[in-house]
C-alpha cells in the first residue's frame, strides 16, 4: 500500500477536555476508504528523561507513586516541558528539581513516542554525566524518592519485571546495548 493511500482527513476536530498537562480529543476523521471514523486521543506538549550517571556503574532513578496504577514505580528523573521550553532547558530542570543533581555533561540519545495509538506525546531521552549533589526541590504535588542502584542492577530489573516503566525500559536497554 502506498503511503498516500493511508493517510486520514481531519473532518472536525473535538476538543472534549482542556488539562493542566494535557487536552483530550475526539475528532471525526475520513478514511482512506471514504468512510467516517472517530480518532480519540491525548494531546500535550512532550516531555524530557534522563539516565543520570554517578559514575561508570551507578546510576539514579527516583521512586514515586502513581495514581493511575495505584502503584509506587521506579522511574528515571522526568517531566512534561512546558509551553515554549526546549527539552535540554526541560531535562536540565527535571533532573535537579527530583534528584538534586546538575550535570556538568548532557547528551541527547534518542527521541519517541511512547503510546502512539492514543497520544501525541514524544519523550526526549538524554544521559547525564559528571553529576554535583544538590538539594532536589520537587513540585509541591510531588513526592519523589532518589534510589542510587548500579545500572547492572536496574537492567535485571527490567527483566525481572520490576521496572515496568516504558521510558525507563527504553532508556535502560538503549544504554546497555550501547555498552556491549
Amino acid at each position: 500500500m502506498k503511503t498516500k493511500d493511508m493517510i486520514e482527513k481531519l473532518i472536525k476536530k473535538n476538543r472534549i477536555f482542556k488539562g493542566k498537562i494535557l487536552d483530550l480529543f475526539c475528532d471525526d476523521v475520513e478514511l482512506p476508504n471514504g468512510e467516517l471514523a472517530t480518532r480519540e486521543y491525548l494531546q500535550n506538549s512532550g516531555a524530557t528523561t534522563v539516565l543520570p550517571f554517578l559514575d561508570r556503574e551507578n546510576i539514579v532513578l527516583v521512586k514515586q507513586f502513581r495514581y493511575p496504577l495505584n502503584q509506587i514505580t521506579y522511574e528515571l528523573p522526568a517531566g512534561k516541558m512546558d509551553k515554549d521550553e526546549t527539552p535540554l532547558a526541560c531535562v536540565i530542570r527535571e533532573l535537579q528539581e527530583e534528584t538534586g543533581y546538575k550535570a556538568k555533561r548532557l547528551e541527547e540519545l534518542l527521541s519517541f513516542y511512547p503510546t502512539t495509538a492514543f497520544s501525541t506525546e514524544i519523550i526526549h531521552l538524554f544521559a547525564a554525566f559528571g553529576l554535583k549533589e544538590g538539594v532536589p526541590n520537587p513540585d509541591k504535588d510531588e513526592f519523589v524518592s532518589k534510589e542510587i542502584l548500579s545500572f547492572k542492577d536496574a537492567v535485571k530489573m527490567v527483566r525481572t519485571g520490576e521496572i515496568k516503566d516504558s521510558k525507563t525500559i527504553i532508556a535502560l536497554l538503549y544504554f546497555e546495548n550501547i555498552l556491549k
